[in-house]
């Protein structure tokens, strides 16, 4: 069996692998007939660049292959993570909202949200919520007291056209599976959708900060958070801390 062929000028070395022992031949064509004349070579005959290097082919490979995997997951990083230019209106406000959410909504930090990839619903009652009090938090309510309506409109749609990126969290698998079985069993997926990517006035809470998802459902169940028309209170209400912690894990696992 034919394992590898050298070139050196008008000849070429093949290498033959057979019974644990390497045959090589030689093979040169001639420049006045055309003619290839073949004779056995041994091994130690053989010029020094015409010797069988397969480790250099499958080094060479190897470099290639993880080259072209670096620079594909750069991209892919960078088409994630770049957030396309906002309206001339509202780019002095989505330049503010980056300061603590992070370029594109893109948060980095585990206590503020991710606003990349809301629902634009969501996020327009959310806005609406603070600035009327009903819900309230010491950073969002005074921004969100200088909006307009129309300011909210714009600033949700932008937000939800921009690609969410993972949130970079590291899970721990236990309890991944423990919020799994929790979410099933209070039905989670009824409200949030498959995969919790939410619908409408639902939010999608798949991949969100992990800090910022413990936070709301222990606000929740503490009814320090009260702007969900019942609906989180009431299923907070039977969460343990235990249970609080898994679902969390798991949430912001998914993407």
């Amino acid at each position: 069996m034919i394992v590898g062929v050298a070139t050196a000028g008008r000849r070429s070395v093949a290498w033959y692998a057979m019974d644990g022992s390497a045959k090589y031949r030689s093979i040169q064509r001639s420049s006045a007939t055309g003619q290839r004349d073949t004779s056995a070579t041994a091994p130690n005959q053989l010029p020094y660049h015409a010797e069988p290097r397969p480790h250099r082919l499958a080094t060479t490979m190897t470099l290639r292959i993880f080259a072209f995997v670096l620079a594909s997951s750069f991209i892919t990083t960078c088409a994630a993570q770049s957030a396309p230019p906002p309206d001339p209106v509202i780019k002095d406000k989505v330049a503010l909202c980056a300061t603590c959410h992070g370029e594109g909504g893109n948060s980095k930090v585990p206590t503020y949200p991710i606003l990349a990839g809301q629902n634009s619903r969501y996020l327009y009652l959310q806005l609406q919520d603070f600035k009327a009090a009903r819900r309230q938090n010491d950073e969002m309510s005074p921004v969100a007291a200088t909006l307009s309506r129309e300011d909210m409109l714009a600033l949700a749609d932008y937000f939800s056209k921009v690609k969410e990126a993972p949130n970079g969290f590291v899970a721990d698998g236990a309890k991944v599976a423990l919020g799994r079985k929790k979410s099933d069993e209070v039905l989670c997926p009824m409200c949030h959708q498959g995969g919790f990517i939410g619908q409408n006035e639902i939010p999608r809470v798949a991949g969100q900060q992990y800090g910022y998802i413990k936070k709301q459902l222990g606000d929740f169940k503490a009814r320090r958070r009260t702007n969900d028309a019942g609906n989180m209170t009431s299923v907070a209400s039977t969460l343990s801390d235990d249970d609080i912690e898994n679902l969390s894990q798991y949430i912001a696992n998914l993407y």
